[in-house]
This record gives C-alpha cells, sequence and structure tokens, in this order.
C-alpha cells in the first residue's frame, strides 16, 4: 500500500544564541533562508510531499514577505505553532487526515539529504517509525556532582531529525499529557508505548543554532554545489 507521505517542519526557534533579532530559520544561507532550504529538499525528493510548516503567529508576516522577496511559491499548509516545541508539533499533526506517514524536521536543518527522507518512509512504512541518529565520534563521560565515569560511547547515538512515523501513531501519542523531559518526536512516542526504530543519519545533517554551524552549513552546501 502507498501510504501518502507528508512533512512537517517546526520552525518556531528565535534568535538567542544567533545573537540576532531574526530568527535563524529565516538568516540568509547561500542566497535564500535556511528554513526554504530545508522545505526545498523535501520536495527534491518528492514533489508531491504534502509539507506542513509550524511558525509562531507572529512570524507569518515576515514569512509571506520572504516568500514574495525570494519568490517562493510552494504549496505549503502554514500552522499556528504553540508556546511550546510539543503543542507546535501537535497543532501541525492536527492538519494530517487519514493513514499515511509524516516526517517530522527541524526548520533549521536544511542540509538533510534526499536519501535521508526516502529512507526514512521508507523505513517507517514497514517498523512504524524511522527516526535519523548519528554514532559518536568522541569519548563520552557521565558526571555528577562529585564524579565522573567513562561510558562506552558505542552504545550510544545522537539523535537527530527526520523522526519520521505512521501518522496515526505518532497522533496518538501526542495524544499524552506534555511532558518537559520529552524532547523529540521519539520520547512523546515511546512514552506511548512504541517501540523507536533509528537509522544511520548524517553528520552532514547539522542544526543550525551558533554563528559557527551558519558558517558550517555555507562550507558544505557551497562544496555540494561543486559535485
Amino acid at each position: 500500500m502507498n501510504l501518502k507521505e507528508y512533512a512537517l517542519i517546526v520552525a518556531g526557534g528565535k534568535g538567542t544564541r544567533m545573537k540576532t533579532k531574526l530568527p535563524k530559520q529565516f538568516l540568509a544561507l547561500s542566497g535564500l533562508p535556511v528554513l526554504m532550504h530545508t522545505i526545498n529538499a523535501f520536495y527534491r525528493y518528492n514533489a508531491n510531499t504534502e509539507v506542513i510548516l509550524v511558525l509562531p503567529e507572529d512570524d507569518f508576516q515576515l514569512w509571506e514577505e520572504l516568500c514574495v522577496k525570494h519568490n517562493f511559491k510552494k504549496n505549503i499548509k502554514l500552522q499556528k505553532g504553540g508556546d511550546s516545541r510539543f503543542q507546535s508539533v501537535k497543532n501541525g499533526l492536527s492538519l494530517i487526515e487519514g493513514e499515511g506517514l509524516v516526517a517530522i524536521h527541524d526548520g533549521v536543518r536544511p542540509l538533510v539529504s534526499e536519501d535521508i527522507i526516502g529512507a526514512s518512509y521508507r523505513l517507517a512504512a514497514v517498523h512504524d517509525s524511522a527516526v535519523a541518529a548519528v554514532r559518536l565520534k568522541e569519548s563520552i563521560r557521565m558526571t555528577d556532582q562529585d564524579n565522573t565515569k567513562a561510558m562506552d560511547r558505542s552504545r550510544f547515538r545522537l539523535i537527530q531529525t527526520p523522526q519520521t512515523f505512521k501518522t496515526a501513531l505518532i497522533k496518538q501519542a501526542y495524544e499524552g499529557k506534555e511532558d518537559a523531559s520529552l524532547t523529540d518526536d521519539a520520547s512523546v512516542a515511546e512514552r506511548a508505548g512504541h517501540v523507536i526504530s533509528l537509522f544511520e543519519g548524517s553528520y552532514e545533517n547539522i542544526k543550525i543554532t551558533t554563528p559557527e554551524d551558519l558558517v558550517v552549513a555555507k562550507a558544505l552546501m557551497d562544496d555540494r554545489s561543486k559535485t
């Protein structure tokens, strides 16, 4: 059965760590706002992907102005965000009806590849969930107030997005009570009793949160354009 594919892109960040008044998802990267690169990645994967963009309501006008400025004409469903990421994702999910697969993705991960997006949908269709993750490169230690302890880094993964699920599963999971300790969609689904399936992400699939990240993203994007 071919399941309809949705992309729920959450972009509620501010410019705090960027030390700028402009929210990080709207900062320029190789000629376009970061968020437009992210959306374009899903359309490059499949032009028929239904994209739901969740933004703070205060950013709607700015987004519309940027779309005009960059002649960005995509058929996107715009949804108002909530006071937290949990509420924003839940609001976005409310626009989805019927069976399908939804890839929930950070608006500030513009370097996600079509291969990773495609793998997330294929694997979620089989396993109900598919969460991008990468192995740790450096040694890690666990700390408490008085001691530190070396940990086996091979047992840990850094979690990325997309985090892709069958729509009924993740919508049901988000009916639960909000909990600040649940920092991503996989945690919400796991609390609801679902097993989380990981797949290999990419070290290039960075999340832009600091000025240094923007520099790295531009370098990676420039390198891709040469190939």
